[in-house]
């Protein structure tokens, strides 16, 4: 933070000695008012490459994974360059969704019973026309989870759908309960902590394909009202104005936590990190609203071999923007696909290692 100020002081200085010369001169001359952009562009570009674009720091509990993602994932050790007009948090997570372009995806939908009554929606993107593994048997499959109230329809699951279809790879997205369209069975959602509907989507996919590589991507976090009037007061929880307040009123309750912090205490990375047993990257930006840096179990992460965490300086909440005009492609998509592609092609070295 002291460099940045220093950087900014130093920068502002110049531009402004710059910039009172060309008022004092521009009037005996022409050319006044492109030399004033010139000389801006150039401070904001010494800014942008000294202050904003930057390596993401690479943190691992051990020196093997380290090396594999530095072999076989490169994305994850180079300069990350944030779209230059957008490169700030909140510009970063709202404009996303409006800028990137949205890939078209045909998809074959089945609906899987739980052990409670209820029902989960699965978008499958078999990809039949895979070129690389055309044996349906062996095909590598992604299961896809998308954030909050995310369906299989937000920009960045098709993003990944048409990385791993280039890839050759077999798709699919789980919806979780009651927000892609189906009826929701019984008055139960999801929440963050629990993690029973996943567990029955991983084994019902498994064992559709049980000698394919299987590997799972999520997003974030990753409501049919009626159903829940009987054990909960949907008017006091429609009049939440925050998040906080809104997992207080609803998921807390429907999940039978005493209080919002014993779910949020529940809920967080911290108490699982230490446990994964597989190998799994991290993407986060440290600017994030929703997951702010001093939230980042690194200390934990550094215990786990298995785990690694690529932190980016900018990027906000499933931003990482890049680019003159980002539309087809983000810093999270290049991630995605290197390193899935690194595990099909390679994971058998981390067992070597």
């Amino acid at each position: 933070m002291q460099r940045l100020a220093m950087d900014l002081r130093m920068l502002s200085r110049e531009l402004f000695l710059y910039l009172e010369h060309q008022v004092r001169v521009g009037f005996l001359g022409s050319g006044m008012g492109l030399s004033l952009i010139l000389g801006f562009s150039v401070a904001y570009a010494c800014y942008y490459l000294s202050s904003i674009a930057k390596k993401p720091q690479l943190v691992t509990g051990g020196e093997s994974f380290s090396r594999f993602l530095q072999n076989h994932c490169p994305v994850v050790t180079e300069t990350y360059y944030p779209t230059v007009w957008c490169w700030e948090s909140r510009g970063q997570t709202l404009l996303r969704p409006f800028i990137t372009a949205k890939p078209s995806v045909q998809y074959r939908n089945e609906l899987i019973k739980t052990a409670d009554g209820g029902q989960i929606s699965l978008d499958w993107f078999d990809n039949y026309n895979s070129k690389c593994y055309m044996d349906a048997t062996t095909r590598p499959t992604v299961l896809l989870l998308p954030g909050l109230t995310g369906t299989s329809k937000e920009s960045y699951i098709l993003h990944m759908i048409h990385l791993s279809e280039e890839l050759g790879y077999r798709c699919v997205v789980f919806n979780n309960r009651g927000v892609a369209g189906e009826n929701l069975l019984t008055p139960r959602t999801y929440c963050c902590a629990n993690t029973e509907d996943l567990e029955t989507v991983i084994h019902h996919v498994h064992s559709l394909y049980p000698s394919a590589p299987f590997l799972a991507a999520g997003v974030s976090m990753g409501g049919h009202r009626h159903m829940f009037v009987k054990q909960i007061d949907m008017d006091h929880v429609m009049k939440a104005k925050s998040i906080r307040e809104f997992d207080k009123r609803f998921t807390s309750v429907m999940f039978g936590y005493q209080t919002i912090d014993d779910y949020y205490t529940d809920a967080s990375p911290n108490r699982r990190l230490k446990s994964v047993g597989i190998p799994v990257l991290c993407l986060n930006s440290v600017d994030d609203v929703f997951s702010p840096s001093h939230a980042i179990p690194i200390e934990t992460a550094k215990q786990n071999p298995n785990v690694a965490l690529v932190l980016t300086s900018y990027g906000g909440h499933i931003g990482f923007l890049e680019g003159i005009w980002p539309r087809q492609s983000t810093y999270m998509d290049r991630v995605f696909k290197q390193f899935v592609q690194a595990m099909v092609e390679h994971g058998h070295e981390l067992s070597s290692m």
